[in-house]
Formats: structure tokens, sequence, C-alpha cells
């Protein structure tokens, strides 16, 4: 990572101790991705949807300005490991998803609880955990016509962010 990139990371850490939650429950959990220009993009998306936190498990610095600002005003929380994250949002009553592209269920046909918590694993090796070890955890896939395996990263966690929002708002937000 550039010295310039790093140091804007260290400022813009600095001033997430600030950030709000959002104006709905759903918490992003991004487990080992690569530390590029999806995650400030996520930020974004989660500032653009109203999220409640981005946790990040075993993820570096990276550079934030793809995030236009985001990354200061979404609530980031910062694991080293799985398990960590796992018990705290269980701890808080959330119900967590993965997202894959051979999921349980499709998204087409979930309803959503409102404290949801949807992890997002790397983007060549998936999730970091073995699912067998947290049998609590559901796994949603996002329906695809095409023939590529999967989505973005990014793409798939707005697309995510977006069908909890459209369960969940209420004309008073």
């Amino acid at each position: 990572m550039r010295k310039q990139a790093l140091l804007r990371y260290q400022k813009q850490r600095q001033r997430n101790v600030l950030a709000k939650v959002g104006a709905h429950d759903f918490i992003i959990v991004l487990d080992h991705l690569k530390a590029g220009f999806n995650i400030p993009k996520i930020f974004r998306s989660a500032e653009a949807m109203g999220a409640n936190s981005v946790h990040l498990v075993g993820i570096g610095p990276f550079d934030p300005a793809p995030a236009k600002g985001s990354f200061k005003k979404v609530p980031a929380r910062f694991h080293d490991d799985f398990d960590s994250c796992h018990r705290e949002l269980t701890e808080a009553g959330y119900q967590l998803f993965t997202l894959e592209p051979d999921g349980e269920q499709s998204l087409l046909n979930i309803s959503l609880p409102q404290k949801s918590a949807f992890i997002l694993g790397h983007e060549e090796f998936g999730i970091s955990f073995e699912q067998s070890d947290y049998p609590d955890i559901h796994s949603i896939s996002i329906p695809q016509f095409g023939s590529v395996e999967s989505l973005n990263v990014s793409i798939a966690a707005s697309v995510m962010m977006f069908e909890y929002v459209r369960q969940h708002h209420t004309e008073t937000e």
C-alpha cells in the first residue's frame, strides 16, 4: 500500500470512532476480503443504505478513497478472527447469513429478520471458517441467470443491502 493511502486510512480510521449507526439494523461482515477497492465500495453502499455497521474480520489497512468519505460515517468494528465477530453478533441477537453462489435459500424466497448480519467472504477463497462449526448461520444465494459463477463482492453486498431495506423500509424513514 502506498504511503499516501496508508495515511488516508489511518486518518479516516481515527474519524470512524465518531461514526453513527445508520437507519437500519442490518450489519455487513467482511471476512478476510482483499484490501482493494471492494472494501471502500462496500462502505459507500452501506452508508447509502443506512447500515448499522460494518465488521471487518482479518482485514488490514485499505485505501478509503473509493468510499468517498463513507468510511468515516459508518461504524466499523475490527476483529482478528471470525469467532469473536460471531460471538459479538449472536450475543446482540443477530441472525447471521453467508452469501454463497450455492446458498441453501434464494434471496427471492427469504424473509430477512430485523437484526440480520450478512457475511461476505474472500473473493477467491470464500469464508474463512467451516460453516459446520456454526450451524446457526444460514446461507443465501442471489439468483443469477448468466454463465458467470458469482457477482463481484461489492455488487453482491449492495444487492443484499437493497433487499434488506426493501423488506424493512417504512415510509417514516
